[in-house]
């Protein structure tokens, strides 16, 4: 499809959200929009960032994405402090599925190619793999929420939020140390003579960090992406009799409850990963069909991957997040279970991309 019917479309799509819908989920469709097209058109994918600094000792991914969280995190905290009631942090509860959850994440992530808003925008881009995983990504999602509450019986403590804590400021000075932190060990890992900065991702972190806020203001609550995945599947034995959530400790919840029994389209995660796919999609059509050729994947290959497809969507709800949900919001919002997301998985991503390499992807 060529830019302009599919800009109609969009534009049709938008208004049927205004009239039909509400308006501030028609904006947040737009907000989702943008941050598809960053993604794509960036190519800002966080999977990426961890690998090249892992196998090249390339940090720009990495430094691109500390000063999204640097700039986000300047932009939200004064917001959560001085809304308390109408904005809400990505707070997730230390805990043992948050260690296990994370750790599996960061080592499926690089086999799949993709975290949650890699998987994403690549499938609105048309990547066969990532359109493939989109599914079984939501399966899984939805089957680790439906045991969740068997996971934290293993052992959790109450969610720690550093802005409630210790102050927009106090808490922002927190991050940043941690952030400059982060740097530094990345500058230890790729060496004095790497190339740490990229304008094209630096630029994405900008605008992403941007959109960010803006989710946060429209929304009431920060940029996420796998709990939308799991809605979807939720919904969809829900509907065939497959599951009764009336009886499940996290879908039994009101909110979530709420949000099985209304329109997908009332979701504010689903409405923004609805625009990142269609934000990517029109980054696509942009190009030529030709530029992004990529070899067959083998039996096995579609084997593995799809695998880890599952894995990203059960360690997700298990680790309260993807690199969006716990690292993006949870840092920026000042959980510090975003600071425990980060180097565990990590520590997954070596060996995930040990995996990927044996696997020839």
């Amino acid at each position: 499809m060529t830019r302009f019917p599919l800009a109609a479309l969009l534009a049709a799509f938008f208004l049927a959200l205004a009239w039909f819908v509400s308006l501030r989920q028609a904006v947040l469709f737009l907000v989702g929009i943008g941050m598809g097209a960053v993604l794509a058109g960036a190519r800002f994918g966080f999977t990426t960032g961890w690998r090249r600094l892992i196998e090249q000792r390339d940090p720009s991914g990495v430094m691109a994405q500390l000063l999204l969280l640097a700039l986000a995190a300047a932009m939200s905290m004064p917001l959560l402090a001085m809304f308390p009631t109408d904005l809400g942090a990505a707070l997730g509860p230390p805990s043992v599925s948050l260690l296990i959850g994370a750790f599996v994440f960061g080592a499926a992530m690089q086999v799949a190619d993709g975290c949650g808003s890699g998987t994403l925008y690549k499938a609105g881009m048309g990547v066969p793999l990532n359109m493939v995983i989109l599914p079984v990504f939501a399966i899984g999602s939805f089957l680790g929420s439906a045991q969740l509450d068997l996971w934290l019986q293993l052992g959790a403590t109450r969610p720690v939020g550093l802005v409630a804590s210790f102050g927009p400021w106090q808490a922002f000075g927190l991050t940043l140390a941690g952030l400059l932190l982060l740097g530094l060990a990345a500058r230890a890992w790729a060496g004095k003579g790497a190339n740490w900065f990229s304008r094209r991702l630096l630029i994405g972190a900008i605008l992403l960090a941007v959109l960010a806020m803006l989710n946060l203001l429209i929304a009431g609550q920060p940029w996420g992406v796998v709990y939308g995945f799991g809605l979807w599947a939720a919904k969809v034995a829900t509907a065939a009799g497959l599951f009764d959530a009336g009886a499940n400790p996290f879908w039994s919840q009101p909110v979530n409850m709420s949000n099985l029994s209304q329109s997908v389209f009332l979701d504010v995660t689903s409405i923004t990963n609805i625009g990142i796919l269609a934000g990517a999609l029109f980054i696509t059509a942009r190009k030529s069909a030709s530029s992004d050729e990529r070899t067959p994947l083998t039996t096995r290959q579609w084997v593995v991957g799809i695998i880890a497809g599952f894995l990203l969507g059960y360690s997700s709800r298990l680790a309260f997040g993807c690199n969006i949900g716990a690292m993006v919001s949870g840092i920026s919002t000042g959980s510090l279970h975003g600071w425990i997301w980060v180097p565990v998985a990590f520590c997954g991503s070596l060996i995930g991309v040990r995996i990927r390499r044996h696997y020839a992807f």
